[in-house]
């Protein structure tokens, strides 16, 4: 059999491929060496996720007199709340199998390596095929740091396997992951140390929010080291040792576990893809077109694999693209509005443009501020929370981004992508009418 569509990866691009094209009539078969769901939702967004709610629900309980409710005794389980993340992802798995099934779709479990633009094979199987897409995802790096082969650390991975609390927790990477288990475990009752290379955490989002963050995260007890290089790893009496540089001083801190959080790359071993000879861009990236195709002929990349995003809903979106190409359907791909969350607690939603990044492209932009409790119902149900709505605007009144930090943030960033991605002015934009009393209403008093 030939298939119309060969899709390498079952993350969120390729499962959404796969169910796309096999509902359109495609003859259609999806690789995935591991499990379906891919890191997302195996070992990222949703167990974080899960992990992050329970979290959240126990901080609630402690200091639910702030609400005028009594709650006493108040524990978690963490053996429970791992058991939980597992059934919610394997919940999540069925559905994508079921999905898939329902779909039409042949699924091959196993590692695929690419012979052709037109050929597969996994295990003793050969499989042809018209189109070819590879979401083949990214994989945690490992930085280079002397020792690093000689201690014992978590990756995300083993962090949310962990059923027994550490006293102590050293975190190597102020970004999104080390954030969020910052968070985790902080509401835990870990100590928690960030140790970060650059000036501020979150690199990439408005520097402003993120200051915001860390300073709310510092009152928790959360100790933050900016700046800070890491020099060297070492264990001694059961304790990970951790020097780094910091304003020109060798410091060193001590922990009792230590996670590895400095970002991702794309995974592009073993899975043949030097075979096609893919165009690359500076950062070792494949290039793709408006149509997510490759500079091979029917050869389509999807996800973190093209660096343009390495986040969930970029590749489903970046799928749907390819797929649409292939079905002969009018469709591209836009960046503009592509949202990212951090699901700490407070959030930050973000979307479009910071003020930085307009500056850098060369935009004159004009900034729009507002304190959420410009927002009753954030009032209502966030009391003594500070947080804040930025907006940024260009010369024509354009909105061209949205920066939140306060809940729900990453239920109502979604409003502020349409308006972006729609070209909307602040006038526009200001029409709608907002349901009241929401949170979402933060954006129309911004642009009042």
């Amino acid at each position: 059999m030939v298939f119309d569509v060969a899709i390498i990866g079952g993350g969120p691009a390729g499962y959404t491929a796969a169910e796309l094209a096999g509902k359109a009539g495609l003859k259609t078969v999806l690789f995935e060496k591991r499990s379906l769901g891919g890191v997302c939702l195996n070992e990222g967004c949703i167990p974080t996720k899960t992990l992050l709610y329970s979290a959240k629900t126990y901080d609630n309980a402690l200091h639910a007199s702030k609400y005028a409710v009594s709650a006493e005794n108040v524990a978690y389980d963490l053996p429970k709340i791992i058991s939980r993340k597992t059934k919610v992802v394997r919940k999540l798995v069925l559905g994508i199998k079921a999905k898939l099934t329902a779909a039409g779709v042949t699924m091959v479990t196993g590692e695929a390596v690419i012979a052709d633009k037109n050929t597969v094979k996994c295990g003793e199987e050969t499989y042809q095929c018209k189109n070819m897409l590879i979401c083949t995802g990214s994989e945690t790096f490992i930085p280079p740091i002397p020792g690093v082969d000689k201690v014992t650390y978590w990756t995300h991975r083993e962090a949310l396997e962990c059923k027994e609390r550490p006293e102590s927790l050293c975190i190597i990477g102020g970004g999104v992951i080390g954030m969020e288990f910052a968070s985790f475990f902080n509401s835990l009752g870990t100590k928690v140390t960030v140790v970060e290379m650059m000036p501020e955490i979150l690199n990439g989002i408005d520097k402003e929010l993120s200051g915001m963050l860390r300073q709310e995260y510092a009152k928790r007890g959360v100790t933050f080291m900016l700046s800070a290089k890491v020099t060297a790893l070492d264990e001694k009496d059961g304790k990970v040792c951790v020097s780094y540089e910091c304003d020109g001083q060798n410091e060193q801190l001590t922990a009792d576990k230590l996670l590895l959080s400095v970002g991702r790359r794309p995974s592009v071993n073993g899975c043949g893809l030097e075979t096609l000879g893919l165009q690359t861009n500076e950062r070792r990236c494949i290039t793709v077109d408006g149509h997510m195709m490759s500079s091979v002929e029917g050869v389509y990349v999807c996800g973190d694999l093209n660096g343009h995003s390495m986040l969930a809903h970029t590749a489903v979106r970046e799928a749907e693209v390819a797929v649409h190409h292939i079905l002969g359907k009018e469709d591209s791909m836009s960046y503009d509005a592509i949202p990212g969350i951090v699901y700490t607690n407070p959030e930050i939603a973000s979307v479009g443009m910071t003020e930085e990044s307009a500056a850098a492209a060369g935009i004159s932009c004009k900034v729009l501020k507002l304190p959420m409790a410009y927002s009753g119902r954030f009032v209502a149900e966030n009391e003594g929370v500070n947080g804040v709505c930025k907006l940024v605007l260009d010369e024509t009144g354009r909105v061209r981004g949205a920066h939140l930090l306060g809940n729900p943030a990453s239920e109502i960033i979604t409003l502020a992508g349409m308006a972006i991605e729609l070209g909307l002015t602040a006038e526009q934009w200001g029409k709608v009418v907002f349901p009241h009393p929401t949170v979402c209403e933060i954006f129309r008093e911004a642009i009042s």
